[in-house]
């Protein structure tokens, strides 16, 4: 029986640093967005689902997702953000449970890194719950310079999520 850690924070936060540093000491860490792009690849549970929602117009070419214009569509529309939470979220949920359920038998000490871990109320799934943290601007640059955003496209994508302070005040609380 496991001891499990939640990792938790915002878009360009630092949260891959902290889990890679985690798996170069020898941590299983379970990384939530690369469950869901697993999910959403063509064949995944999410792919058709994806598809039959938004049409063919956010295919590729090559079939794989356009995931930045899916993003776009998704972030920018508080229906579609809702719609995705609904839908993906049970799917994604089941599928984090199920690795939760497996690393929990056989691992002393393991880590899930879920970005919005508060945001879809996975906070009950752990013992501990770690908070990576950088200030708004710094956040906000490293999310522009990273996905080549203009301000106002990374303000929307960072808006669609509770702020760091949110989750910050709300590790105090809980």
């Amino acid at each position: 029986m496991g001891k499990i850690i939640g990792i938790t924070g915002g878009i360009a936060s630092g949260k891959s640093t902290v889990t890679n540093f985690l798996r170069q000491k020898g941590f299983e860490v379970v990384d939530a967005d690369a469950v869901v792009h697993q999910l959403q690849n063509p064949g995944g549970r999410l792919y058709q689902m994806l598809v039959a929602h938004f049409g063919a117009k956010i295919l590729l070419e090559d079939g794989e997702l356009n995931r930045p214009l899916l993003a776009s569509l998704i972030f920018n529309n508080s229906d579609e953000r809702e719609w995705s939470k609904q839908t993906q979220g049970k799917i994604i949920r089941q599928e984090l449970g199920t690795l939760r359920d497996k690393f929990y038998e056989i691992e002393e000490l393991f880590f899930m890194d879920i970005p919005l871990l508060f945001e879809q109320d996975y906070a009950s799934w752990f013992d501990e719950t770690w908070l990576v943290y950088v200030s708004p601007d710094v956040q906000l640059k490293r999310l522009m310079k990273r996905n080549h955003l203009s301000k106002e496209a990374a303000e929307a994508r960072l808006a669609s999520q509770w702020s760091l302070e949110e989750k910050k005040n709300w590790l105090i609380i809980f």
